[in-house]
């Protein structure tokens, strides 16, 4: 019995191999450009070479705004007022590392509160969520009053959360009229809390979202909310889709 077992294991798959490699190769037609080599990170959350490092911990040259803004053991203090980066960007990768204050003082929005805006207009929001409540689409991972987070993966009071976001900026027609809107997607401490979300617009406290023609790319900033929340490594890539070109039909071979 274990014997034929096996020859007839055996014929099957010698014919299973057989049959694939006489089967016919779908060609799609198009003749992709070759994708650029980029070195990583030499650790996860390290910037790999193309990025535009904002922040690395030793000074503000790559913002606007940081007059009363500190550096303390390599991490970016919350001053007065937004600090905005005077590069630009659309569609982007971006890295952004924060710590709510500790001890934790306050509570709901009063507790470790500060935001990224994405082009100056969109925000994710930041804040301590630990154990403290607060309306669902106004805590950390929120995309403010447009969504919650899928999940709370927050971090103790003191300890470093990591945002990782995948921005698509919205588009606009010659006349003003919204011509595709800007996607989100996030993962904070590792976990998946927004998958390529639809923003209905900007992100204002007291009116509804809406879109407002603007230029192409903006700059990334950070909120001054009255509370210390530290940042550190702050790095961001611009991001462009494969290129490829139809040379031809799509066929068999």
């Amino acid at each position: 019995m274990r014997r034929t077992f096996a020859f007839t294991l055996s014929a099957i798959l010698s014919l299973s191999i057989a049959g694939f490699s006489g089967a016919e190769e779908y060609l799609n037609g198009i003749t992709w450009d070759t994708p650029p080599i980029v070195t990583p990170g030499e650790t996860d959350n390290a910037p790999p070479a193309d990025a535009v490092v904002l922040f690395d911990g030793t000074d503000y040259s790559n913002w606007n705004g940081a007059e009363t803004w500190t550096i303390e053991d390599g991490a970016a203090i919350v001053g007065k007022g937004f600090i905005v980066s005077k590069d630009e960007f659309g569609d982007c990768q971006l890295h952004v590392e924060w710590s709510a204050p500790l001890p934790a003082e306050g509570t709901g929005q009063g507790r470790g509160n500060s935001g990224i805006f994405m082009m100056g207009k969109y925000e994710l929001q930041v804040l301590d969520s630990y154990e403290n409540e607060t309306y669902h689409d106004g805590q950390a991972g929120a995309i403010y009053k447009q969504t919650p987070p899928a999940a709370n993966v927050n971090r103790k009071p003191g300890e470093w959360n990591t945002y990782d976001i995948a921005w698509t900026a919205p588009r606009f027609n010659e006349d003003g009229s919204l011509k595709s809107p800007a996607y989100m997607t996030v993962f904070l401490n590792g976990v998946l809390i927004h998958n390529h979300f639809e923003l209905k617009g900007d992100t204002p406290f007291n009116r509804p979202p809406e879109y407002k023609a603007h230029g192409e790319k903006g700059p990334i900033s950070i909120q001054d909310h009255k509370n210390p929340v530290r940042f550190r490594n702050i790095w961001v890539r611009e991001f462009k889709q494969a290129a490829g070109e139809q040379t031809a039909e799509p066929y068999l071979r």
